[in-house]
């Protein structure tokens, strides 16, 4: 019997190059997508919080923490964003293959904001919650099971295969 072929595999892909390009983009625009719904909503709820009478309650290291979430948001949002207005401005101009190059380095830094904005935001949540040594701890152990699912894991992976090749 034979055996199943990755369809996902490079080798077993038969595509021209602009096939491979259109679908490189696409699976980044749906990536992206998911990536775009968390960080908004993050960003939404990061600025109603300053808009609440508690607000005022924030030590200054509380209203520090707020501030950098905030900021990361923000360029996690232009970055991932970024894609749509750039394709709109070298749609046919023949630049695909530019555009998916870009587009992976934007997704990649914008998926790092967004991380970092996670971790601030929960940093500054349980801080004010339950106290910082808490805060402290908690996001530190977050921040290795983010960095192992989102990095570790992908790049052993990476790895295996090329050894594999």
């Amino acid at each position: 019997m034979a055996e199943a072929q990755d369809p996902g595999s490079k080798k077993n892909r038969e595509e021209s190059e602009a096939e491979r390009l259109d679908r490189n983009y696409g699976e980044l625009l749906q990536e992206l997508r998911v990536a775009e719904t968390g960080v908004q909503i993050l960003f939404a709820f990061m600025l109603s919080i300053a808009f609440q009478p508690r607000f005022q309650e924030l030590d200054d290291v509380q209203r520090t923490i707020y501030v950098i979430t905030l900021l990361f948001c923000t360029l996690s949002i232009a970055l991932l964003v970024a894609p749509v207005a750039i394709h709109r401005l070298v749609f046919r101009q023949g630049l695909k293959d530019e555009l998916v190059k870009i587009t992976n380095k934007l997704a990649l830094a914008g998926t790092t904001f967004l991380l970092l904005a996670v971790l601030s935001g929960v940093l500054l949540i349980f801080d004010h919650v339950v106290g910082r040594r808490f805060a402290i701890v908690t996001t530190s152990l977050l921040a290795v099971v983010f960095v192992s699912l989102w990095l570790v894991l992908p790049l052993q992976r990476r790895m295996a295969e090329d050894r594999k090749d």
